[in-house]
């Protein structure tokens, strides 16, 4: 009888991995150290030995394992096929054919984000709702769709890239997808410090914001202190991101918005600013969508690839 599933979280330094139970439980968890070198040709035969020493540990069979979830920082397509990830040097291949050959299991992959937002949705802040995105405010804006209770990964599996919504026209910096006026530019951790550095070179206004390191946590920080400046900063933040979940909703309708990522430490707070926003833009059949902020932090990769073979089998 299969008993348990592998997620695995490749990143750009790390491979997070978990072993989960069929009901999503998740029994042990560790990492290896991503080896990019080559084109990354070593990744996953690392991951492959991993596993393996985990099962070897724990006595656990081939037999016994319902199958490998992957998340990858790439456009992965519904067959499993890497559009290429850049981060970690990969071309155009087939993910469960290679990762399958090594283990002998069943294996499944996705984009990092949208199984993230899968993990959220079966375990984490969007649990019990089947039509949800989950919004990743951390270096840059990764989104994940979750429609009727499935990834919406789209025709190259690059569904779901709401960092890179149009969101400025008088955009004169480029961002890393090489346009310009994409909502991560705003409303990434970058992209709140690029609005604070804006923001304080516009005039002598007093701050505590002024002399101290630029950060996301440093300018959330100081509107919970009611500084003026920092709201200010907050309240452009909050309009791009507002306006461009209200453009996201038109499309899919989700009941909820679940946000996560390091800018999605400030807390609740971050919901005085993006909300009036939505509201002001939304299509009024998607206004009463909910914020909500995401519970599984760095783990919502493991969970979600997991989930991958799991939520197929129950």
């Amino acid at each position: 009888m299969k008993k348990y599933a592998f997620g695995v979280d490749i990143g750009g330094t790390t491979v997070k991995l978990g072993l989960f139970d069929k009901e999503g439980c998740v029994l042990d968890k560790w990492e290896i150290p991503t080896i990019k070198e080559n084109h990354g040709v070593q990744i996953l035969p690392d991951v492959a030995n991993s596993i393996k020493a985990v099962m070897a540990e724990k006595g656990i069979t081939e037999e016994d394992v319902v199958g490998v979830g992957v998340g990858v920082p790439g456009p992965v397509d519904a067959e499993g096929n890497v559009q290429k990830a850049v981060n970690l040097g990969w071309d155009v291949f087939n993910i469960p054919k290679v990762l399958g050959g090594y283990l002998d299991l069943e294996v499944k992959a996705g984009n990092d984000a949208n199984v993230a937002a899968y993990g959220e949705m079966w375990q984490g802040g969007g649990k019990g709702c089947s039509n949800m995105v989950a919004v990743t405010l951390g270096t840059g804006v990764g989104g994940g769709i979750i429609i009727g209770g499935q990834i919406l990964s789209g025709a190259t599996g690059a569904g779901g890239e709401i960092g890179h919504i149009h969101i400025e026209d008088n955009e004169t910096e480029v961002c890393g997808c090489k346009n310009r006026g994409c909502l991560e530019q705003y409303a990434s951790a970058t992209g709140v410090v690029r609005l604070a550095t804006r923001r304080l070179a516009k005039d002598d206004a007093p701050s505590v914001l002024r002399g101290e390191k630029l950060t996301a946590k440093a300018v959330f920080d100081a509107v919970k202190e009611k500084d003026a400046v920092a709201i200010e900063i907050a309240e452009q933040f909050g309009e791009y991101l507002g306006k461009g979940l209200a453009a996201v909703a038109a499309v899919v309708n989700p009941e909820m918005f679940v946000i996560g990522g390091g800018v999605s430490k400030a807390g609740e707070i971050l919901f005085d600013y993006i909300r009036p926003a939505y509201e002001k833009y939304v299509f009024h059949g998607c206004k009463e969508a909910k914020l909500a902020l995401a519970t599984l932090g760095n783990d919502a990769g493991i969970f979600g690839a997991a989930a991958l073979v799991l939520k197929e089998r129950n």
